[in-house]
């Protein structure tokens, strides 16, 4: 044997997950985009973050919704087909549909097939009368949807837009104006608040978000026959105040050396791997960002707190 590690392999040969953990984590900073956390592990302890004590945006947006979906939905309109982006569950679109006037289709879109197929197959059953369609795809690179069957209505809750910087957000919302022409779209939207609140949100006492965060290593481990040791990582979450943003990150607990996808990479003691961004906004800051994308916002709810928003945004 020469001693020299193997040359890296071709991304053309690498899947998609494969080829970006690995591009992620030889670049300076490592950074890893936060899609990659849902393999169907990952999406099911998401579902069990937002039932924690300490995580306020599920409960504070379901209530959001349960006050206010009558008035979502007039401004929806009759014979609407909703596409969910990220869909996860599918809990939250349920109160929407409830409120609906027959809704002519739905259709989830998310990273997780397997995930994605349960939830659509619950929703047909508790809902047999509504076209359910089911799309596996990475809407944040491309997207295409089947004809639309009504108007086409997006819905994008979780304040999921926060995992992007502003830039690529508006990126993100500029394509989703042209997916969703002639129609509308309702995303949520965490808003800046304590910092205190928001460090306990991403750092819970049970410790689920931090296994979430080490679950990103463990597929690499099942999927790609990577030899990360998960106790040499430490999950880290903080509050950034100058970019009003909560990063997360894996940290070093050690020197160390993993092989991936035959790749020798070696980490010191301390080294960080940006997992994650989560972006908070205020009102007027996240109407501005809409309006740059080619939305013109038409109304916004808030709790008594303004920990959280949803909004109503229409393609111009």
């Amino acid at each position: 044997m020469s001693g020299q590690p193997p040359p890296s392999p071709p991304v053309a040969s690498l899947s998609a997950f494969a080829s970006e953990l690995l591009a992620g984590l030889q670049a300076r900073p490592r950074a890893v985009a936060p899609k990659w956390f849902y393999d169907e592990r990952g999406s099911a302890l998401f579902e069990r973050i937002c039932e924690l004590p300490e995580y306020y945006p599920t409960r504070t947006e379901l209530a959001l919704l349960d006050r206010h979906a009558p008035a979502m939905a007039a401004l929806i309109g009759p014979g609407a087909e909703i596409v969910e982006f990220g869909a996860g569950a599918s809990r939250k679109v349920r109160v929407l549909l409830d409120a609906l006037d027959t809704p002519r289709r739905f259709v989830p879109v998310d990273i997780s097939g397997a995930h994605l197929e349960r939830a659509a197959a619950a929703l047909r059953a508790e809902r047999p009368g509504l076209e359910v369609l089911p799309q596996v795809a990475d809407f944040t690179q491309s997207l295409s949807l089947p004809a639309a069957a009504g108007r086409r209505i997006g819905f994008f809750p979780g304040s999921s837009i926060g995992n992007f910087e502003p830039p690529v957000a508006e990126q993100l919302l500029r394509r989703m104006a042209g997916w969703l022409a002639g129609g509308g779209l309702l995303i949520g939207v965490d808003l800046v608040k304590d910092p205190a609140e928001l460090h306990a949100a991403y750092n819970d006492a049970q410790g689920v978000t931090a296994d979430f965060n080490l679950n990103l290593l463990a597929r690499a481990n099942r999927e790609l026959g990577a030899d990360f040791v998960l106790a040499n990582w430490a999950h880290s979450a903080f509050y950034q105040p100058a970019l009003q943003r909560i990063e997360m990150h894996l940290v070093s607990r050690c020197d160390q050396a993993v092989t991936l996808c035959g790749v020798r990479l070696e980490f010191a003691e301390g080294d960080s791997v940006h997992t994650e961004n989560s972006c908070k906004y205020t009102v007027a800051g996240f109407q501005r960002l809409a309006r740059g994308a080619g939305f013109e916002p038409q109304a916004v709810w808030t709790d008594a707190a303004r920990r959280f928003s949803l909004h109503w945004l229409v393609p111009v």
